[in-house]
């Protein structure tokens, strides 16, 4: 278990560099480019999920729900800004597909009707 651990630990960064090795004696220099605009939006990712945290917990406590979905969604948006910020195209995929994972639906957002609908019946207070 400890050396498949090890394999992986070591075989992602040896992956890494010869994919943009290759990518860079196929591209040139749009390979630095790219590298350095992945960075520049995982920082910017970063910078935006520690905001979001925040509205995303309020938004779960005020409806009275369990705030785990709104930990979780943060947490996989500040892995795929890390991972976009590593120099490498495997990394920048895996955070892309993190990215692009369906984002959970709040249980309530379900059982709201559409807006405009009227529901007919009649009204009588007793006392």
């Amino acid at each position: 278990m400890r050396v498949l651990l090890l394999m992986m630990l070591l075989g992602f960064p040896l992956l890494e560099i010869v994919v943009l090795a290759r990518l860079a004696e196929a591209g040139g220099w749009w390979v630095l480019a790219w590298v350095a605009l992945a960075a520049a939006a995982g920082f910017v990712l970063l910078k935006e999920a520690r905001f979001a945290l925040v509205a995303r917990l309020g938004s779960a406590l005020a409806a009275g729900q369990f705030p785990i979905a709104a930990l979780i969604d943060s947490a996989r948006t500040v892995l795929a800004g890390l991972l976009l910020i590593l120099p490498g195209v495997v990394s920048d995929g895996i955070a892309f597909a993190l990215l692009l994972l369906p984002r959970p639906v709040p249980a309530e957002a379900g059982s709201r009707q559409p807006a405009g609908s009227v529901i007919e019946g009649r009204f009588r207070r007793e006392r």
